[in-house]
C-alpha cells in the first residue's frame, strides 16, 4: 500500500471513516504519521470545544469571583478553588465515577408542558465525559486570568465611562470586558497551549475510545505496543503537538492584534510563551 493509499484508509479512521482494522504486522512509517494524524483531530476536537466553552463560563465565573454579593462570589471562589487545586487526572477519575453511577438508560425531565428524555450512557464515553472535565478545568484557570484582569482595569477607564454616561451592560461590554481581554490575553493564550497538551491524558483517563477511534496518543500507545519502538511513535505526536500549538499562537496573535488596534504598533505586547511547568 502506496502513503497516498494509506492516507485515503485511514486518513479519518478516527471519526469512523476509513478502514477499521489496524495494520498489525509489516508497519510503516507513512501508516504510523498518518494514524496519529488520524487521532489528533479528537485532540483538536477536546481542545477546541473546550476552550470555546470555558471562555464563556470562565467570564462568568471571574464576574462573580469580583462581585461584592456573597451569593456570586462564593461558589465563583469554591469552583475556582477545586478545580484549580486538585489534579487534572484525579478530576477525570472521579468525575467518570459519577458518571458510571447514573442510570443507564436516561433521566427523565418533566417540565409539565414537555417531558424530556435525557439519555446518560454517552456521559461514560471520552467524546463528551472528558470534554465536561476539561471544560470545567480551563473554566477554572481561566476564570483566576480574567479575574485578575478585572482588578487591573485602571479606574481611569471607569471612571471616564460614567463621565461619558456608560453604565451597566454598556459600560461593561464597550470598556471593562475588552480592556479585560486585552490584559489578559497573553496568559490566557499559554492557558491555551496548556489545555491543548492537557488533552493527551484523556488517553490514561477512564473514559474508553468510543468504536476504537482513539486520539493521537491511543494510536502511538498502539505502534509502540506492537513495533516494540515507542522512539518512533511518540516522537510523532510531539510533532503534531508542536505543530499545533504554533497554530494556537498564531489564531490567538490574530486576536491580540484585533484586541490592541487601536494602540500604536511599538506598544503593542508581544506575545511570550510561558511553559507551565506546574499548575
Amino acid at each position: 500500500m502506496s502513503c497516498f493509499e494509506t492516507l485515503q484508509a485511514y486518513g479519518l479512521r478516527s471519526i469512523g471513516i476509513g478502514e477499521r482494522l489496524l495494520p498489525k504486522s509489516d508497519i510503516t512509517l507513512c501508516e504510523q504519521i498518518v494514524l496519529i494524524g488520524s487521532g489528533m483531530i479528537w485532540n483538536i476536537y477536546f481542545s477546541v470545544l473546550a476552550l470555546s466553552l470555558g471562555f464563556l463560563f470562565a467570564t462568568l465565573l471571574a464576574l462573580g469571583k469580583a462581585s461584592d454579593r456573597s451569593a456570586l462570589q462564593r461558589p465563583a471562589n469554591a469552583f475556582i478553588f477545586v478545580f484549580r487545586g486538585s489534579p487534572l487526572f484525579i478530576q477525570f477519575f472521579l468525575t467518570y465515577e459519577a458518571f458510571i453511577l447514573l442510570p443507564k438508560v436516561g433521566v427523565i425531565l418533566d417540565f409539565g408542558f414537555v417531558v424530556i428524555d435525557a439519555q446518560t450512557r454517552w456521559l461514560t464515553k471520552a467524546w463528551l465525559g472528558a470534554l465536561i472535565v476539561l471544560f470545567l478545568n480551563t473554566s477554572a484557570y481561566s476564570a483566576e486570568i480574567f479575574y485578575g484582569a478585572l482588578r487591573g482595569v485602571p479606574k481611569g477607564d471607569i471612571e471616564a465611562a460614567d463621565a461619558y454616561g456608560l453604565t451597566g451592560w454598556r459600560r461593561f461590554r464597550k470598556i471593562t470586558w475588552p480592556t479585560m481581554l486585552r490584559l489578559s490575553w497573553p496568559a490566557y493564550t499559554n492557558e491555551a497551549i496548556f489545555l491543548s497538551h492537557a488533552t493527551t491524558l484523556v488517553f490514561f483517563s477512564g473514559f474508553p475510545a468510543w468504536r476504537q477511534s482513539g486520539d493521537a496518543l491511543y494510536y502511538a500507545n498502539y505502534f509502540a505496543d506492537k513495533t516494540f519502538n515507542p522512539f518512533v511513535s511518540y516522537p510523532i505526536v510531539a510533532v503534531y503537538f508542536v505543530i499545533w500549538t504554533l497554530v494556537v499562537i498564531w489564531l490567538f496573535g490574530i486576536v491580540k492584534k484585533r484586541l490592541n488596534r487601536h494602540l500604536p504598533s511599538n506598544e503593542v505586547p508581544r506575545t511570550k510563551i510561558r511553559f507551565n511547568l506546574m499548575r
